[in-house]
């Protein structure tokens, strides 16, 4: 591969990059790969994991990171997106882009000829996603689980059923009606799902859809963009909340997952983020393993 723009753009290497990131975690500074190699890192939206995972993960392998916010490019007085990428290409080895349009992200990398990774955008979280799957079978030492995921069917939701389906995961999407995942990304993770033997479905019914969970999974409700339908999200998502009584319906050994940041008292409560049961924070962490894999992988060989 590439680019990491979509989960789909490693369906022949994800268990590969898995494997590394399990190996990078053992021995943090004993990769020294990406010596005299320099990422640079677009930032079209605010970031705490993702700035901070990608910029010690550089430093960890050996090259550099380097911060660019919108506002220090000229992409906001209106320069193209490709004559970024195009000039872009000459000064650095990778990019990394967490941007607001999924469309935005894969016109830069048509027309760039360094690799590109997908930091976020509104379709997509693939870093999230692998993660997430790098955690789950960390927890469960297996991929044959069932993963629920609760609330709106987000760009993380997106990714993770991408992921969850190539790896031989069965997840349930739960969340309200008009609320559901990408129609064409459920279609496609359906289709992986025929070739590694997983379950892929979406509920409106939360009660059926968390029964025999063995994680369960959930994002904020209003994402970054979407302030304006608060008010109307918080509504229609209310009876979404991942709860102890809802964590009951689960396995009695499931795990809690939240990518973070968390509104406690919207999608989770403070009990439960806190409980025994919990591998939020565990999670966070491996934003920076897995994130050296697939650096590892894009800019070690580049």
């Amino acid at each position: 591969m590439k680019h990491l723009l979509s989960v789909t753009d490693i369906q022949q290497d994800i268990f590969n990059i898995l494997q590394l990131a399990e190996q990078l975690k053992k021995d943090p500074w004993g990769h020294q790969i990406l010596d005299k190699k320099v990422l640079a890192m677009i930032f079209e939206k605010a970031s705490t994991r993702t700035r901070i995972s990608f910029e010690v993960a550089m430093f960890q392998l050996g090259g550099h990171a380097l911060f660019l916010s919108k506002s220090d490019l000229q992409l906001g007085r209106g320069e193209l997106i490709e004559d970024t990428s195009r000039v872009m290409s000459r000064y650095v080895d990778g990019v990394m882009i967490r941007a607001v349009e999924h469309s935005d992200v894969v016109n830069f990398a048509q027309h760039s000829d360094v690799p590109v990774i997908n930091g976020l955008t509104n379709l997509e979280h693939p870093c999230q996603a692998l993660t997430d799957i790098f955690t789950i079978f960390e927890k469960k030492k297996t991929y044959r689980v069932h993963l629920t995921f609760v609330g709106d069917g987000n760009n993380v939701c997106n990714s993770l059923l991408l992921a969850s389906s190539l790896v031989g995961m069965d997840m349930t999407v739960v969340c309200p009606e008009r609320y559901e995942p990408d129609v064409e990304i459920i279609n496609k993770a359906k289709s992986f799902a025929l070739k590694s033997g997983s379950q892929i479905e979406v509920t409106n019914n939360i009660s059926e859809g968390i029964k025999d969970a063995d994680v369960v999974y959930t994002d904020v409700w209003v994402s970054m963009g979407e302030e304006n339908e608060t008010d109307k999200r918080l509504k229609v998502l209310n009876d979404y909340q991942v709860n102890s009584e809802i964590l009951n319906l689960a396995n009695p050994d499931a795990i809690v997952m939240h990518c973070l940041p968390a509104i406690r008292g919207q999608e989770i409560t403070e009990d439960v983020i806190s409980c025994d049961q919990s591998a939020i924070w565990d999670q966070a962490e491996n934003r920076l393993h897995v994130q050296k894999a697939i650096l590892y992988t894009l800019l070690g060989k580049f």
